[in-house]
């Protein structure tokens, strides 16, 4: 039977590579349900060629928008999130793909977790700002988390070889972003322009400057705790600028095992929706002559603080992740807007983190609680 698919963010990076994925196995998947924020045009393009069941659009303004662009079609129109975490839940749905961006795909996340469903996860902050009620609700609803995000894509395929041997170190290898050689002055005056040209990957705005501040691989330590059972002091993060090996597993007798490929984001994308199978998704295959180098370096810390706070926020634990991403999300929003620079994102993210109201076992209503704090005295900050 074909594997029916809910998309959560069809219309950004992740969401339109999930959809070319299933334009290629209309045998294997199809698509019961999408959503958006805002983009009600493409959304109504994706509704109509992949004839999906139910469409939403979350941002309730856009729903008469989006109901006239689908009025003569086959398809279901909603809005709002309380819509999103209802449909997710549906029987009709055996995969759910998390592709929103930022804190916003927390909910529809725990909604299908609780539904005891499959959720292939991209969407990072989900797990940076609530891993362990993220986790705890997964085991409780004997529901599945397969990753999505190259990395973590990469550690789990390493480990489905390791038959049941301790892991010693997990390596999280980044690009280095397109700041890797600048110095610190030069970085300083980086516009949001700079940033937004990654050297390897195609990836949405959001994304994009994360890897440029390091903030990106600090949420994947973060992911990776709580995806992998390992401490933070085991994470170690290795700058590797071609992007070819996409994270290693070491193991106690010295042995490293590694996964690689282009960077294509559709690979990940496409073992998580066969899983366990592997299917073909058109991209480029390695080819080791043309290679011929690969090339290692540590991450520099003083020029890439977020690394470093990503780090004192897991170690600290509590509601402290939380804090950091909610901080980012406002910094790096404003960082686009050409609101504040470069450094002033690192410089506003550690202040809110230092002056956090630390709650050490957070509930739900406590991560929400310090979302929407830490957000107001980021904007204050900028302000």
């Amino acid at each position: 039977m074909k594997r029916r698919i809910a998309i959560l963010g069809s219309t950004g990076s992740i969401g339109t590579q999930t959809l070319d994925v299933v334009r290629q196995h209309r045998d294997l998947f199809e698509v019961e349900m999408i959503s958006a924020n805002n983009n009600t045009k493409l959304l109504a393009e994706q509704a109509r060629e992949f004839d999906v069941n139910n469409v939403v659009v979350c941002n309730e303004a856009r729903y008469d928008e989006l109901d006239a662009e689908l009025r003569d079609s086959n398809s279901k129109v909603w809005a709002g999130v309380d819509s999103l975490c209802s449909l997710v839940r549906s029987n009709g749905v055996d995969i759910v793909v998390g592709a929103m961006v930022g804190f916003s795909g927390l909910r529809p996340t725990l909604a299908a977790l609780e539904a005891g469903k499959i959720v292939a996860l991209a969407n990072k902050e989900t797990l940076v700002a609530a891993g362990s009620i993220v986790t705890r609700t997964m085991r409780e609803h004997n529901a599945v988390i397969l990753p999505v995000d190259s990395e973590h894509s990469a550690i789990f395929q390493c480990l489905l070889g390791a038959s049941g041997n301790a892991v010693e170190k997990i390596h999280l290898t980044a690009s280095g972003g397109p700041f890797r050689t600048w110095d610190k002055q030069r970085i300083a005056g980086a516009t949001a322009g700079d940033a937004l040209k990654h050297p390897n990957w195609d990836m949405g705005a959001k994304v994009t400057i994360d890897s440029a501040t390091m903030m990106n691989k600090g949420f994947e330590v973060i992911e990776a705790k709580w995806l992998f059972d390992v401490a933070p002091s085991d994470i170690n993060v290795v700058v590797h600028p071609e992007s070819i090996i996409h994270s290693m597993v070491e193991f106690e007798d010295g042995a490293v095992i590694a996964q690689l490929g282009c960077p294509d984001m559709r690979e990940p994308i496409g073992f998580a929706l066969a899983f366990p199978g592997r299917i073909s998704v058109g991209n480029k295959k390695l080819d080791f002559a043309e290679l011929a180098a690969l090339h290692f370096e540590a991450p520099d810390l003083s020029r890439f603080p977020n690394l470093r706070l990503a780090y004192e926020a897991i170690e600290r634990g509590g509601n402290a992740p939380c804090a950091l991403n909610a901080a980012n999300e406002v910094t790096v929003a404003a960082y686009l807007k050409g609101l504040i620079g470069f450094y002033d994102i690192s410089r506003i993210n550690e202040k809110c983190l230092a002056g956090l109201n630390f709650v050490a076992n957070p509930s739900l209503d406590d991560i929400f609680e310090t979302n929407a704090e830490v957000a107001r005295i980021a904007n204050g900050c900028i302000n």
